[in-house]
Parts: structure tokens; sequence; C-alpha cells
């Protein structure tokens, strides 16, 4: 869980929503209204990510691009109404998510990609040798509750603008929950700075350092390797972490670097090196005590040290007023082992975990690129085009 936000203004999914026009809404809203999403620009768009990511290629887009992370997301977890329908309901989610994020789109400065993900029961009904056919084990410190626990469908919403990630995020659900007749179980927006590489969390560190970085990593431990209908696609593990931020920063920093294993100041291992440097898990002193405690987070969370893959992840920080603030988590790996392993590797001894709660989690499996001519989730459900396990992977 090593991808928090640093501290910012309250951005509840009330103030979000609040900031996106009325008519705007009610039109996103209605079962009649239609494909199109849009995607609201010049509410604050920075950073490279300034046009929309279409969808178009070999991995869907909100995964690896763009590189730097948009500053925005609303996360939305449904329920299908009929899992027999999910190749219609996935071809016209599609659609409207090519028509937002294609060339030529309107609100382009918005930077706004669309990643959906298919949750285990849909996939386990189709072949529970699939990828993402699994549901996630009961971990420590989680709040279960039916309606924020699994889920059969994911919509991931990144923008550079609270509001454009509002507004596209409203127009889908009026599409989902109107035509395609899909439950809306929980939703969650985040925020998160801006800039390329590691970012400031809410506790103040410098945060994602350890993740899969160039073509051949993410090969080996994002996508989902061919032949087979969901080549190009990956798991995707999404978790609502609270966390008890005053209890962590009424800590002296010295113990706070001692949870966290770096730097407080600039992000150096506590075992010595560069700042934002890996760690070396070695390093003791001469008495041989670790210098990176065998409880710190950035130790116990490694993958060297869990014997897994890495995982990408794309964390944002929320804030739903007093008492519920943390990490909205979305990590991306090529086995779902990958996350679990890490996870219960943490159950067993860290000291960040103390402050931290679950409180929503599911899996997913984000499906392959797709365009025009190969639709949304078509490799997995042939009747709604292209042919499953063939085909173009560029799509």
């Amino acid at each position: 869980m090593n991808a928090f936000s640093d501290h910012r203004p309250a951005v509840t999914r009330r103030a979000l929503l609040a900031s996106v026009p009325a008519a705007a809404l009610s039109t996103g809203c209605r079962p009649d209204a239609g494909s199109g999403v849009r995607g609201r620009a010049g509410d604050g768009a920075h950073g490279p990510a300034t046009t929309a990511e279409a969808a178009e290629a070999a991995h869907q887009a909100g995964i690896d691009r763009p590189e730097q992370p948009q500053t925005h997301v609303v996360v939305s977890v449904y329920d299908l109404a009929a899992r027999a329908g999910a190749g219609r309901t996935l071809k016209t989610l599609g659609e409207a998510v090519l028509k937002a994020t294609g060339a030529g789109s309107a609100e382009e400065r918005a930077g706004l990609t669309v990643t959906v993900g298919l949750g285990p029961g849909p996939v386990a009904a189709l072949d529970r040798r699939l990828p993402g056919a699994l549901e996630l084990p009961a971990f420590a410190r989680e709040e279960r509750t039916a309606r924020t626990w699994g889920g059969d469908l994911l919509v991931q919403v990144c923008a550079n603008g609270a509001a454009a990630a509002a507004g596209a995020d409203a127009d889908l659900a009026g599409l989902l929950e109107g035509a395609g007749g899909a439950v809306r179980r929980w939703s969650q927006a985040g925020f998160r700075p801006p800039g390329a590489g590691p970012v400031r969390n809410l506790l103040g560190f410098q945060d994602g350092i350890e993740i899969p970085r160039g073509r051949a990593e993410l090969e080996r431990d994002v996508w989902l390797p061919g032949p087979g209908p969901a080549a190009g696609g990956t798991i995707a593990v999404v978790r609502r972490l609270r966390i008890d931020v005053p209890a962590f920063l009424a800590q002296p920093v010295a113990g706070q670097e001692e949870a966290i294993g770096r730097r407080k100041a600039d992000g150096a291992p506590l075992g010595g090196g560069q700042p934002l440097g890996r760690l070396d898990l070695s390093a003791k002193t001469p008495q041989g005590r670790y210098l990176v405690p065998a409880m710190a987070h950035a130790r116990r969370a490694n993958p060297h040290a869990t014997g897994s893959g890495k995982m990408l992840r794309r964390g944002y920080g929320y804030d739903n007023g007093p008492g519920d603030r943390g990490l909205l988590f979305i990590g991306f790996q090529r086995e779902l082992r990958t996350f679990t392993a890490t996870q219960r590797r943490l159950d067993e001894g860290d000291d960040l975990m103390a402050f931290v709660t679950a409180t929503a989690s599911a899996v997913f499996l984000v499906l392959p690129g797709f365009d025009a001519d190969r639709p949304l989730g078509a490799t997995l459900f042939p009747a709604a085009g292209g042919v499953r396990g063939g085909g173009r992977s560029s799509g």
C-alpha cells in the first residue's frame, strides 16, 4: 500500500458532483442520455497528461499511460443486473469510452482516461481458469460490508480536474444504470499532487518508488501474456484504506521514519543511499541491527522480501470528512499473488499497518485494449463482436 497523496483541501464525492453543472448531471443520469461521455476541461489541468488518452492500444489507458498519473480519479464499482448480458453492456460502455477519449475530443485538455475491469463473478462464469476468476481472501484490519466488498464491474475515471472526472463518471453511471441495468455498489473520488515520479503522501513521505519501469518490467510484472482472451489485460486490486493520520503524525519524526523505512525530508533509505533510491535490505549497524527496521513498511512490502512481482500502483488520497481520510489504492499486477503475498506479509507485521483499516476492497480482470472494430470485452464475449482469443492485440 505504497501510494498515498499529499495533504490537500478536502475533496469529497459530494463536492466533486456539486462542481458539475446540474444540467450536465441530469442529462448524464437519464436512461436515454446516450453514450456521450463528457470530460470537462479548464478546471485545474496541468502536467503532461493534457489530452484525452484513447483506449485504442494493446492495453487500456489509465494504467501505464499517461506516465504521469492525472490529478483526480473517481472509482465506481457496480453489480451487473444480468451477467449473461455482460458482453452487450461492455460493448456499449466501450463505445462511450471511445467517443469520450478518441481523437478530436472537445475536452481534450482534461487528460481523460477510462479503465474498465470485470469482477470474479462474471469472469468465473465464463471460465474459472481465466485470470481474475478468484475473489480476494480476507485480510487483517478490514471493515467488511456487503456493499463495499467485491463487485462485477470496475470503472476508473482519471482526469486532470475534479469536475472532469466527476462529469465523466456521472455520464457513465447514467449509461450503466439506465440501459445497462447495473447497480452501483460504491464510488470514491480521489486526488494526488501533480508531478512525475514519487509524490508526497498524506503522511508527508515520498511515495511511488518500487514500481515496474520500462517495457520489460511491465511485460514481466503487469500485463497478462498471450495467447488467450485476457492477453494484454491485467489484474487490478482496488482498496479504500482509511488512515489514522493524526495518530501517525503524533509520533516523533524519527519514529515515523522507522515505521516507513525512509527519511521524511528526501525519501532516502534508512539503510543509506541516494534519495528515492532502492533499499539495501541487508544494511546493518556495527551492532548487527538492520538500518531499515524489521517492521518498516518499505521492508515488509518490498518485492524482494515478499518473493512476488512488482505492482504498478496508481494511488490517490481521499477525504470524506473528519475521521475518514486515507488512500484509494489501485494496484495493477500480472498475478493476483503479487498483491496477496504482499498483503499477507503486511498482516504478519508492519508498523504502518497499525494506523490503516480497509473499508472497501475488490479485484478485477482489467480487459485488453479495444477499438471500434474489436469492442470492449469482445475477446471474452464473442457475441458482442470479435473472436474469443483471436484478433489483433492492438485494439
